[in-house]
């Protein structure tokens, strides 16, 4: 994988992790091109994202969850069109503490769907590690599904 010059996160303190597989009807392109130009169409708020895909570059953008704004900062590790987005997240007290913690989502394609397989690692605490894994399969990854694939999507 592409290193940057800041390199990949010393995640040994910080040990906990988990994986997810999910089936998306989606193309695999379309699902790199949410993760990497459109994030504002699925996950963060609207005009609240600045992201430049390139590796090392950093990116910020906010959520808004239960009435929250959670800021979200991170940067890129490696990026391969269609295939891999791998990056860091760094969110505050209701997400990572602070913690740098790294996404890596690999895609491939399954019909006329994709395989998408999801870890998140870096955590302080299993809970933190467990809300996330919740997050991502039951919200994240179902909502981002059904954007791309609604009439009209593309």
């Amino acid at each position: 994988m592409p290193e940057t010059s800041l390199g990949q996160p010393d995640l040994a303190g910080r040990p906990y992790r988990f994986t997810v597989e999910q089936q998306m009807a989606a193309a695999p392109t379309a699902i790199y091109r949410a993760w990497t130009e459109q994030f504002d169409l699925w996950f963060a708020m609207p005009g609240q994202v600045r992201m430049h895909a390139e590796v090392g570059e950093p990116f910020a953008f906010h959520t808004s969850h239960e009435g929250s704004v959670e800021p979200h900062y991170g940067r890129f590790l490696a990026l391969e069109p269609g295939r891999l987005v791998q990056m860091t997240w760094v969110t505050g007290r209701m997400g990572t503490s602070g913690a740098e913690t790294v996404v890596t989502v690999e895609l491939t394609p399954a019909g006329t769907g994709t395989s998408l397989r999801l870890t998140h690692a870096g955590f302080y605490d299993q809970a933190a590690a467990d809300k996330h894994q919740q997050a991502w399969t039951g919200r994240v990854l179902p909502h981002l599904d059904a954007v791309l694939t609604a009439p009209g999507a593309g």
